[in-house]
């Protein structure tokens, strides 16, 4: 597949139920993940290596198949590994592959529950190898930490007056459980405004006026998608005797329709 490019083809608001349009919305992308075991398809790039990733994070990404794969039963598997050099796990992403400027970006996701587990569903403004982070933006759709009791949903933009820019986001325990159970997590991605949320319900909004005056509104650019599972680091904190040595966040499907 060459590259895809999706188009129009307060910060945190109350919880509000959405209605689904009868006909539904024109289907742009769409990775059920079915057929034989095998490593991930096109546009999914598996991200290799460690060093923390910014966040001192403990595992160390690889592109083997025992930390993502195809599992034959209608899932992506990115498993989190305890081995006897530490962790390994998978990092995955469509850069170059397939982006996304305007649409809702969705997909149905089991998270892992352990202590210092940390997965995450985002996006990445497409010049973040140009200009690096936080001036490339940030969409976190989903994360969650450790027994996954809360959601984490938000975004990272530049700021003059912070290296690390500025994050808004909104953060709660769920209507319903997360952990190891199939929730559909969405973004909804529009000119001048954010919208996300779990199932039915939206959790958070943000649009230009939210911003910090020395803020910059990045997020209309072209963003691509990622997946990953890390372990340790500085949100969730270490691991521990409790943690289980193998940690599998599955991926029912993800999609990309039209705003």
């Amino acid at each position: 597949m060459g590259a895809v490019v999706a188009t129009a083809v307060s910060a945190c608001s109350a919880p509000t139920v959405l209605a689904e349009p009868d006909n539904g919305p024109e289907v742009i992308f769409v990775d059920e993940f079915d057929g034989p075991a095998r490593a991930p398809d096109d546009p999914w790039q598996m991200m290799t290596g460690g060093g923390g990733w910014g966040n001192d994070e403990a595992q160390v990404y690889t592109d083997s198949p025992a930390n993502a794969r195809i599992d034959g039963e209608g899932h992506l598997a990115i498993t989190a590994r305890r081995g006897p050099d530490g962790y390994t796990s998978a990092r995955l992403s469509t850069k170059d592959r397939l982006s996304v400027t305007y649409g809702r970006v969705s997909a149905r996701i089991a998270v892992p529950a352990g202590t210092g587990l940390h997965p995450a569903f985002w996006m990445l403004g497409d010049d973040i190898d140009e200009v690096g982070w936080p001036a490339a933006g940030e969409i976190d759709i989903i994360e969650t930490l450790n027994q996954a009791p809360e959601y984490h949903t938000g975004v990272h933009v530049p700021q003059a007056s912070s290296e690390r820019g500025q994050n808004i986001s909104r953060s709660g325990v769920p209507a319903q459980p997360l952990a190891s159970t199939f929730r559909t997590y969405w973004v909804n991605k529009l000119p001048g405004r954010i919208e996300s949320g779990i199932d039915d319900q939206r959790l958070f909004v943000v649009e230009p006026g939210d911003l910090a005056p020395d803020s910059r509104w990045v997020l209309d650019q072209p963003f691509h998608l990622l997946l990953n599972l890390a372990v340790g680091g500085n949100w969730p904190g270490p691991t521990d005797d409790t943690t289980p040595a193998e940690n599998t966040m599955l991926v029912d499907w993800v999609r990309v329709t039209a705003p």
